[in-house]
């Protein structure tokens, strides 16, 4: 059980240097900087950050937990299958993009428009960013990450929250030990006028992270439901901008309360069409047709064992690890020359879409989520689990040693 907790820890520290967490880092990053010469407000924000993470994390492993009692095969970043948390999630960096950019801004009513210090939203505005750093990582998952989530999800109810309990602190480890240890604290640049400049640059990570999901809206649920999420950023843009008028409205002693209602009702408007996206069911997965190349736990068994090697990759649109490893290792020149020396038979299972036989798949591999890369031997041996985090040497290396050519 230790071993099992200092992996989840380890995991949840490797966690923050993972591309999908880069968006709310820099959030994470401008707090502490704005709170660099403020020791007391510089320990809320940390202790707030930490218990966003904590409580977020603990939601998502009773979920998880309470998920796989009912007879569901769930794992890590299983509610990104849901079309319309993929576009509430790129509203919410739109949204942050927008706050960053100054078009509005959060706790106004403490602060003056354009105050170099950005909002100060204390330990609730903390808590918040910690909750939203855990559900942006949810795309990611770090070395040592996948086999601690897997066991948490097989152990008893008290020792799998015990295993995410040390993944959260893992995860908020670094933002924590910097705004609580004043020697850490020391090292950061004291804040100034280049701070307004970082605000509006850090702006574009959320962009950034906005389009992505709406690529994977695109490819989950197909351009009907990305339109109405292109339509929805234009009314929450809109909105965005009328709620900035009416703050500095607000501010000159003027009257606001028309701006603020009208904006509050688009935002109310936009959210209806959002809601009714179309999800993906079971039926949906059993009625789809199968490509050639498409894993199915039927065509495993009609290839195994039959003098070729199988390399299944289990993936998603909106597994950022995924799609950095198909680009860096599973892509590249010499791998696709050793798939077709060795005469490995390539599969994919795709999970952007809820499919029921690949989480069961997943789970019976003792993964907690994606990325999974099995391999099976040429001669129908027991299969290879790959890391998660691939290079061409590895997987040139387990294709030979699967078909046991040498090159």
């Amino acid at each position: 059980m230790l071993t099992l907790l200092a992996g989840a820890f380890l995991g949840g520290l490797i966690l923050n240097l993972m591309p999908c967490v880069f968006p709310v880092i820099s959030l994470k990053a401008f707090g502490l900087i704005r709170h660099s010469q403020d020791r007391r407000a510089a320990r809320m924000e940390g202790l707030g950050f930490l218990v966003g993470v904590v409580v977020t994390m603990l939601l998502l492993g009773a979920a998880l937990l309470a998920a796989r009692a009912g007879g569901s095969a769930v794992g890590w970043g299983f509610q990104l299958q849901s079309p319309a948390l993929i576009a509430a999630l790129a509203l919410i960096m739109l949204a942050l993009a927008l706050n960053m950019m100054g078009v509005f801004e959060i706790g106004l009513a403490a602060q003056r428009i354009g105050g170099m210090a950005g909002p100060r939203s204390g330990p609730l505005g903390a808590a918040l960013t910690g909750a939203l750093s855990i559900i942006v990582a949810t795309p990611c998952t770090a070395p040592f990450m996948a086999g601690a989530v897997g066991a948490a999800l097989l152990r008893p109810p008290a020792e799998g929250m015990a295993i995410f309990l040390a993944l959260a602190l893992g995860f908020a480890a670094p933002f924590t030990t910097v705004a609580l240890v004043p020697a850490c604290a020391r090292l950061l640049p004291k804040p100034g006028a280049w701070m307004a400049v970082l605000k509006h640059v850090l702006a574009f990570p959320m962009l950034a992270a906005a389009a992505w999901l709406a690529w994977v809206l695109d490819q989950q649920a197909g351009s009907n439901a990305l339109g109405t999420l292109l339509a929805a950023s234009v009314v929450l843009a809109f909105a965005a901008w009328l709620y900035g008028v009416a703050q500095r409205r607000q501010l000159s002693g003027l009257g606001y309360r028309p701006q603020l209602a009208f904006a509050l009702l688009l935002v109310v408007g936009m959210a209806l069409p959002l809601a009714n996206l179309p999800r993906t069911s079971e039926r949906d997965t059993a009625t789809a047709s199968v490509k050639p190349g498409t894993w199915t736990p039927a065509a495993v068994a009609a290839q195994r064992g039959h003098g070729k090697p199988i390399f299944v990759n289990f993936t998603a649109s909106w597994c950022i690890t995924c799609q950095v490893n198909d680009k860096a290792a599973l892509s590249v020149s010499t791998v696709k020359a050793a798939m077709a020396q060795t005469e490995t038979i390539y599969m994919v299972a795709d999970s952007t879409k809820y499919n029921p036989e690949i989480d069961q798949a997943i789970n019976e591999f003792g993964r907690g989520g994606l990325p999974v890369y099995v391999v099976y031997p040429a001669d129908g041996g027991e299969p290879v689990l790959l890391p998660q985090l691939l290079s061409p040497d590895i997987v040139i290396s387990a294709l030979e040693k699967a078909s046991h050519k040498r090159s």
